[in-house]
């Protein structure tokens, strides 16, 4: 057997684990998913709320395992949210027909659209919660997912009860084009200020990865805004903001660590704690938990004299 030969059925040996590979589907489809450390059982992940034990890394969530982390499984009631008559006013069409692509979202994700809406309650608080799932079509904002925001906000409103938004995505939908900037951003900033007209709490939660209109819209709006630690929020991609102002770019530029540090988001908080901070948070603003509300009152007196005495 001389080296070609040798050289032959050594490449053919490398075809064959080639295509042994496993698609993404398959992947997406496994018991297994990566972190720093490799391979890591998708079952342990998820007992730990999907956070890595080893690095600390906030995996992303669908909107029903959102829910389960945050409530507690079966601890909620998903509202139905209505679906517009027509979901593609352009007939858009590249590669592939956006019907289709609609169509294979909803199969893969199990959900219509990829915001999802609960109610449910939180120290004794009901609250109406959208979440967003970025494995529908990168969680970007069309018509479905605008009437689910709007009809969130009316049923807050309607009970009376604070809205907390789960705001994840890559921004409005390019196959909706104006209609969704039009219907994603100004329809439902629209909606937010009706919320805050009727005096009713409204907390964004920043989650991995927050970009574009959305960013640029309804995740800025909040009363509060909380950051689900190492989540990416941005308008721009850091390349083009890096090739735009011509420097060089901080490591952490475009964390929401980052964004603490320069007043665009007031917290962040690990996933654990979510439910405790945002409860904390509600039972201030409606003044629910006495104990607190007197720690709290008592801070700003003190800090107020401290105020009015300097300035005097």
């Amino acid at each position: 057997m001389n080296w070609i030969t040798k050289a032959l059925k050594f490449g053919e040996k490398i075809k064959k684990i080639l295509k042994k590979r496993p698609t993404k589907d398959e992947i997406d489809n496994s018991d297994w998913t990566n972190c720093c450390t490799g391979p890591i059982l998708k079952k342990d992940l998820e007992e730990n709320l999907f956070v890595c034990n080893a690095c600390g890394k906030h995996h992303r969530m669908s909107c029903i395992q959102r829910f389960d982390t945050f409530f507690g499984k079966n601890n909620y009631e998903l509202i139905k949210t209505p679906l517009p008559s027509e979901e593609d006013p352009l007939g858009w069409n590249d590669t592939k027909s956006y019907k289709d692509r609609l169509k294979d979202a909803k199969k893969k994700t199990e959900q219509d659209c990829a915001i999802m809406v609960a109610k449910g309650n939180i120290k004794s608080i009901e609250v109406t919660v959208a979440a967003s799932n970025f494995s529908f079509l990168g969680g970007s904002i069309s018509l479905a997912e605008s009437e689910a925001l709007i009809y969130a906000i009316k049923h807050s409103i309607d009970n009376k009860t604070p809205f907390i938004n789960f705001c994840s995505g890559g921004g409005m939908r390019m196959m909706a084009s104006a209609v969704s900037l039009t219907k994603g951003m100004a329809a439902t900033t629209i909606a937010i200020n009706e919320l805050k007209k009727n005096k009713l709490p409204y907390i964004v939660c920043v989650v991995d990865p927050c970009a574009g209109g959305i960013s640029a819209s309804y995740a800025m709006t909040g009363d509060i805004i909380m950051g689900e630690v190492g989540a990416l929020c941005a308008f721009a991609g850091r390349r083009v903001v890096q090739a735009t102002v011509k420097e060089e770019l901080p490591d952490d530029f475009q964390s929401v660590e980052f964004l603490q540090k320069h007043g665009f988001i007031d917290k962040v908080v690990h996933r654990k704690e979510l439910s405790h901070e945002i409860g904390n948070l509600l039972s201030i603003l409606l003044k629910k938990n006495t104990e607190v509300n007197l720690n709290s009152e008592n801070e700003t007196s003190d800090n107020f004299g401290k105020i009015t005495k300097a300035a005097s």
